[in-house]
């Protein structure tokens, strides 16, 4: 099984006093899933997971489950500094019934090939289910060439996809060449997203379809039936909003973006603080460029 289309990574809605409202997410996935999103990934950057306990990361997962239904895939994100961590996550994530998942290498130790290769055996085996290795560099401090990504993927039968955030488009081609095919690519930033789809992403793992999923299911639609053009006009207007996912503030701007169209975003967790209010303009300005066109 390999993940496509667009799969917005979901944030966690906090009530008043911080604490997960479960409700609140169910409701958010119910509005995702109507917009016709492919898939959901859930516990990763955009979910504030380095901020929950793990019973929480297991209720924050069992939520995302039951709102979908089984009508489109859940993927769990696991970043850990040790495999036994990791581990542990994957064994919390299997037992609430999630798809597959989505595995940064370790964190806060740059390792060479050999010891980044054993993390992810240990976790692949653990796993069982779809693997997306997950190549942020910036998040994890190491980055995942695109040669020992096409060498993960001949070793570990589970590990099918990498989600790629260099922002090096050049790497999808080559990951798909070097691998014959066999391994996917799925875009990791939102502003080359027209770029990697066009080169041969399957997917786009999403920030900015948080706010605005039903304009980046069109977005792919366009590009898979090579209406570029359109395609093009379309993603120009999400670049202002799509830019916000390379900054240190993306959970902070698109939660705030879910509150200005009517989902719960709402707070988030320390250290993370509220947008100021010339993040806040920049936010509405970007917002407005794709909510003007789409209601002329």
């Amino acid at each position: 099984m390999t993940f496509h289309g667009i799969l917005p990574a979901v944030t966690t809605p906090f009530d008043d006093a911080l604490a997960p409202d479960l409700e609140a997410l169910a409701s958010n996935l119910e509005q995702l899933i109507a917009s016709g999103i492919h898939g959901v990934v859930g516990t990763g950057t955009m979910g504030e997971s380095g901020s929950l306990s793990r019973d929480e990361r297991s209720s924050v997962l069992r939520t995302i489950v039951e709102a979908c239904d089984g009508r489109v895939p859940v993927v769990a994100g696991i970043a850990a500094a040790t495999p036994e961590i990791a581990v542990g996550y994957v064994r919390d994530a299997k037992q609430v019934g999630v798809a597959g998942f989505m595995v940064l290498p370790p964190l806060l130790y740059n390792g060479d090939d050999r010891e980044i290769t054993a993390f992810y055996r240990e976790v692949c085996d653990a796993a069982e289910l779809p693997v997306i290795a997950y190549n942020n560099p910036h998040a994890a401090g190491y980055d995942l060439s695109a040669e020992l990504v096409v060498a993960l993927g001949a070793e570990f039968e589970n590990l099918v996809q990498v989600k790629e955030c260099s922002g090096d488009v050049r790497r999808i081609a080559q990951i798909i060449a070097d691998s014959h095919g066999t391994l996917g690519v799925l875009v990791g930033g939102d502003d080359w997203a027209f770029e990697g789809l066009c080169v041969g992403a399957q997917g786009w793992i999403s920030g900015v379809a948080g706010p605005l999923a039903r304009e980046c299911v069109e977005l792919y639609d366009l590009i898979e039936r090579r209406e570029l053009d359109e395609a093009q006009a379309l993603y120009a207007r999400l670049l202002p909003m799509a830019r916000f996912d390379m900054t240190p503030k993306l959970v902070q701007y698109y939660k705030a973006g879910m509150d200005e169209v009517g989902l719960a975003g709402g707070p988030s967790r320390p250290p993370r603080m509220a947008l100021t209010a010339g993040e806040q303009h920049q936010l509405r300005e970007a917002l407005a460029l794709v909510r003007t066109v789409a209601a002329a």
